[in-house]
């Protein structure tokens, strides 16, 4: 009778080592807080369609990452920041669009 070995999946964080951790920003400069006139520090936590990036994607801690969301949706507002990102067309489906088929249908 031989024994059958179940095979775990090793996860990052383990006691084996994790991932590296990031740090925030934020505080190894000492910034208490966040100003949203300062567009070009915050078009680092915009994603290209114009979206706030995450915690876990911009390493902010809680607290900064709080504030960074707050003055983008300011700056956002001020009009100093797009609230989507121009020029960029893309459909869903992968596939022609409504137009294009009603146009199709009635060239036939």
């Amino acid at each position: 009778m031989a024994r059958e070995r179940t095979q775990q999946r090793k996860r990052p964080g383990g006691p084996q080592g994790g991932p590296k951790r990031r740090n925030c920003f934020f505080c190894k400069e000492k910034i208490d807080e966040i100003d949203y006139k300062n567009v070009n520090q915050l078009r680092r936590y915009i994603s290209e369609k114009g979206k706030i990036r995450s915690r876990r994607i911009t390493g902010a801690c809680r607290r900064h990452q709080v504030q960074v969301a707050q003055a983008v949706k300011r700056a956002r507002e001020m009009a100093l920041l797009p609230y989507v990102a121009e020029g960029v067309e893309e459909s869903r489906g992968g596939g022609r669009g409504r137009r294009d088929r009603d146009r199709d249908r009635e060239e036939r």
